[in-house]
């Protein structure tokens, strides 16, 4: 019997990225003989323009390659596809090569030369692992998610808001809009609403709507029959069928290009899709959580979001506060960060200390709760004591030499007045090295002696000047 006869059937589409044509034609033959559609690339660059152009279930490649090494190739195949495996091979590796390549992100390492059954039998395992892993999907989520809001740590009001709404719209599929700023838990609260919902058991599916090129959108969410464009050698579901029974969550839903907005409009309200180059209809059962930091109003006056679209997906709004707007459930995040941390990282920080406890409070947490964890984690990182110090926190959420209008700056994330302000602070202090010295200043600054003296009046910097220089006269 064949060592991959049973998977022979899902005809899983492989791509070999090999500089020795040998080598290729070989894993060719073989592969196909076994049931698998092959695909080839002599180089590294030639690999990754057709993993952004296909869709492959499993990537075999080189380490040592000209113009991009293997390990190269994996980094940018990880940005590009986190989800898709990559055995590496190498004729002359060791231990530490094999070592980096998983670091980096590769499902397995193999040596050559090597024999048919060795290839084969990675292959098998590969697959294998990738059933057991879906047919076990559903239960393994649910087990994580045994309490309510197991992953959602709060006790604020607006949050304890939240919780209540999340428990009265979970049984009904009706969609949801969850709007907030990035970082404030929008995807956790999708899915608090699947895991108190009756579709529990079933499939929670969640996509970056802006983190996927427009061309490859369509085919991703509504799946494509063979030989509908280049490449689709094989029928595949889109994610609305994945999800079937369950939760669908379109993070950035703001990004949505308006052709597919019509879509999923049609998605929405007739409860069929059509996959792309198909003739006929499916039936779908999900239910629709959206996400957004985007002002939707706004998008539909613009013209880049469809009105009746809006309506469709705004039917139980939910608006998760920044967490700035709740700053009584900073200590109780801070405790479960660094519980957490504590474990990673085989350390043994017992409590925070309240000068520590101070800065976090003040902060206004421009990247909400992901910027928080990020903190506490660095903090962990170079904390060898029992306290988490104050010392071991950014300057700028020790508030340390920062000025105001840069703070107000970042907490409206405007980077046109942040730059301004940039622009500002720094001919101030090259004119203050250099006593009032304008072209001085300007060779510091690497501008032109117009373009300073233009940027002075610009910014209203007329009365520094003087204030350096009694003596000065601005025409």
């Amino acid at each position: 019997m064949s060592l991959v006869s049973s998977f022979a059937n899902d005809k899983k589409r492989v791509l070999i990225v090999d500089d020795e044509s040998g080598m290729r034609h070989m894993l060719s033959v073989l592969l196909e003989r076994e049931g698998y559609q092959i695909d080839t690339a002599q180089d590294g660059k030639e690999g990754l323009d057709k993993i952004k152009a296909n869709a492959y279930d499993l990537v075999l490649c080189d380490i040592r390659m000209p113009e991009m090494d293997g390990i190269t190739f994996l980094e940018s195949t990880k940005n590009i596809n986190r989800q898709l495996p990559v055995i590496m091979m190498s004729a002359f590796g060791n231990v530490d090569t094999a070592i980096e390549a998983m670091k980096k992100g590769a499902y397995d390492y193999v040596s050559k030369p090597f024999k048919a059954d060795e290839i084969l039998l990675r292959l098998q395992r590969l697959t294998e692992q990738e059933t057991l892993m879906f047919e076990n999907q559903s239960l393994k989520r649910v087990l994580h998610q045994e309490t309510s809001f197991s992953n959602i740590i709060a006790r604020s009001p607006k949050m304890l808001e939240i919780f209540d709404t999340i428990r009265k719209i979970a049984d009904y599929k009706t969609t949801v809009l969850i709007t907030g700023e990035s970082g404030s838990g929008k995807e956790l609260i999708a899915r608090a609403i699947h895991f108190n919902s009756p579709r529990a058991t079933k499939p929670f599916i969640a996509i970056n709507c802006s983190a996927i090129p427009e061309n490859l959108l369509e085919s991703e969410l509504f799946g494509y029959m063979k030989g509908s464009f280049t490449g689709a050698n094989k029928d595949k579901k889109g994610l609305f069928e994945e999800a079937s029974g369950g939760t669908l969550f379109l993070d950035e839903v703001g990004d949505l290009p308006p052709a597919l907005q019509v879509k999923l409009l049609r998605a929405i309200q007739e409860e069929e899709i059509r996959r792309v180059g198909a003739s006929n209809v499916i039936k779908i059962d999900v239910r629709i959580i959206t996400a957004t930091l985007k002002n939707l109003s706004d998008e539909i006056k613009k013209g880049m979001f469809r009105e009746d679209l809006y309506y469709r997906l705004n039917v139980l709004p939910i608006h998760l506060p920044p967490l700035r707007e709740r700053k009584e459930d900073i200590p109780l995040l801070v405790d479960t960060f660094v519980k957490r941390f504590n474990k990673e990282m085989g350390k043994n920080v017992d409590k925070t200390t309240p000068e520590a406890m101070q800065h976090l409070t003040d902060y206004h947490w421009p990247g909400n709760v992901r910027e928080l964890e990020n903190t506490i984690e660095r903090a962990m990182v170079l904390e060898n004591a029992k306290e988490l110090q104050a010392s071991h926190l950014p300057d700028v959420v020790r508030n340390v030499e920062i000025n105001p209008a840069i703070r107000a700056a970042a907490n409206e994330l405007s980077i046109k007045k942040m730059m301004v302000i940039m622009e500002q602070e720094l001919i101030k202090k090259a004119l203050d090295k250099t006593n009032g010295n304008r072209t001085w200043a300007a060779k510091l600054l690497e501008i032109s002696h117009r373009a300073l003296l233009y940027k002075i009046k610009r910014y209203g910097l007329e009365r520094y000047m003087l204030d350096k220089d009694p003596g000065l006269q601005y025409k």
